[in-house]
């Protein structure tokens, strides 16, 4: 006879953690110990869809303070920074895990943090997950698997539902509407619509949620497999314009001559772009989160630079200059970490500046002004670059390519030839000190300066010539 899907996966999560040694080991010290523990959520999910599981989460009746009685001589080490959540963190030897008394947490009115109160039953625990997909368990060491809301059918259909009514689960933590679009960035999985209408209607919930915790899932999102479909159910519940309401902007009404874009659908297009050059452009690199950020971001100022020429057109002078100052912004109010910020605001600040290559007259000087201004980003400015390149004209998009193909190679030439990426004066501020008979003070900045420019000019001048270039200025500036 042939099983169902549901027994097929009960079978292999069952099966899978019955070979874990060292999750049995856990559960019978519970089990000893009088206490109830199941595996919970992602992991359970993860085992169902062949994925790798990162973190493993366990759910028990025990309270934090009765948990430390028998884990501490138990394991290796344990942490109880979660504590007052009601986590406790173990490790013995490679195996590490976090233990949380069954629970359900929501939002006071007036809060920014969830208040978490202990629950009594796993049944309890599961109902008040966020959605089906996690709310499965399996009983350890019984290895009884425990799904009440229909998880693995979810799964089986690539669903976001929600255990109960989803204005319930979304009241308890609003961060639950942006996790739906999350999900199906990560999974490519549809949420059902009484998600969706849930997150229309509550939407403006999330002002109540912490900076920190919507620019980490604002992270996971953008990380995902499917950014778009998650940035899509964003902006379609209007989710977006409480934290990127520079993204739905974004969105320029289209006259009937169609003289530009719309430039929402080309961010997204950009980002898919620059997502498939992590793995297609050399270097290869892992999701790039920076560059990701900078390519749905970099056209954030057209909305504010927008321009009816008199001759029909339209224009964004100095967009990316506007656009680079909005998303730092932007970002800090999210709470993203300062380099984080550098970096995306000088990608988006700098991704014209190839179009004024040209077919590519550029001299050898201002290759070096474009490959020092990109500085460390260089290798994410060439992606961000070229997945800006959004036509429909095959011949004008093979035109855009060679010609920063040429760029790349000429940059490449002059890096062997000069070392642009260490590229410095021929004089270090203690040699033109020393040169000039002069202390520390802004006149060594101001030469220091002159010499590299003479660099970028010029390329390597040689010691001798730079002494010389430097007595010349300096005699220029007693005048």
């Amino acid at each position: 006879m042939n099983q169902s899907p549901e027994l097929i996966a009960t079978s292999v999560v069952t099966q899978a953690l019955g070979q874990m040694s060292d999750v049995m080991a856990l559960g019978q010290l519970f089990a000893d110990s009088g206490f109830e523990c199941a595996l919970v959520g992602g992991p359970v999910r993860d085992l169902i869809l062949d994925r790798k599981i990162k973190d493993l989460d366990f759910t028990t009746n025990a309270t934090p303070a009765e948990m430390l009685e028998f884990l501490t001589p138990w394991a290796d080490t344990v942490w109880d920074i979660g504590i007052e959540f009601g986590t406790i963190g173990v490790r013995r030897g490679s195996f590490m895990a976090e233990i949380t008394t069954y629970r359900s947490e929501k939002y006071d009115e007036t809060s920014r943090k969830p208040v978490v109160a202990f629950g009594e039953s796993l049944a309890d625990d599961l109902i008040r997950r966020d959605f089906t997909i996690n709310a499965m368990a399996v009983r350890i060491p019984e290895l009884e698997f425990i799904d009440l809301h229909g998880g693995v059918s979810d799964l089986l259909r690539r669903l976001i539902r929600t255990p109960r009514e989803a204005e319930l689960s979304f009241s308890d933590d609003p961060l639950r509407m942006m996790r739906a679009a999350r999900f199906a960035s990560q999974l490519g999985f549809t949420p059902v619509a009484d998600v969706i209408i849930a997150a229309t209607d509550m939407a403006q919930r999330l002002e109540i949620v912490s900076a920190e915790r919507i620019s980490d899932e604002l992270s996971k999102l953008l990380l995902g497999e499917f950014p778009t479909a998650g940035l899509e159910i964003l902006e379609g519940t209007t989710l977006a314009n409480y934290i990127l309401p520079e993204l739905p902007a974004l969105q320029l009404e289209i006259d009937e001559h169609h003289r530009h874009k719309d430039v929402y659908e080309h961010s997204l297009q950009v980002l898919q772009q620059a997502i498939d050059l992590e793995t297609t452009h050399e270097p290869a690199c892992e999701p790039d989160l920076v560059l990701r950020l900078a390519a749905l971001l970099h056209d954030i100022g057209k909305p504010k630079t927008r321009k009816f020429e008199s001759g029909g057109g339209v224009s964004f002078h100095h967009h990316e200059v506007v656009g680079a100052k909005i998303a730092r912004k932007r970002l800090i109010a999210l709470r993203y970490p300062n380099d984080v910020i550098d970096s995306v605001c000088k990608l988006i600040e700098l991704h014209l500046r190839f179009h004024g290559y040209g077919q590519g007259q550029w001299t050898d000087s201002a290759v070096r002004r474009y490959v020092r201004d990109a500085g460390d980003e260089l290798v994410r400015l060439h992606k961000l670059t070229r997945a800006d390149c959004t036509t429909r004209n095959q011949r004008r998009a093979l035109i855009l390519a060679t010609t920063y193909d040429d760029l790349e190679q000429r940059i490449a030439v002059l890096s062997e030839q000069e070392e642009l990426q260490a590229m410095r004066p021929d004089l270090d501020g203690a040699q033109i000190m020393e040169i000039l008979g002069i202390s520390p003070g802004p006149q060594v900045g101001k030469a220091y300066n002159y010499l590299l420019n003479c660099r970028l000019d010029e390329g390597p001048l040689g010691y001798d010539a730079a002494v010389s270039r430097l007595l010349s200025w300096w005699q220029d500036q007693q005048h």
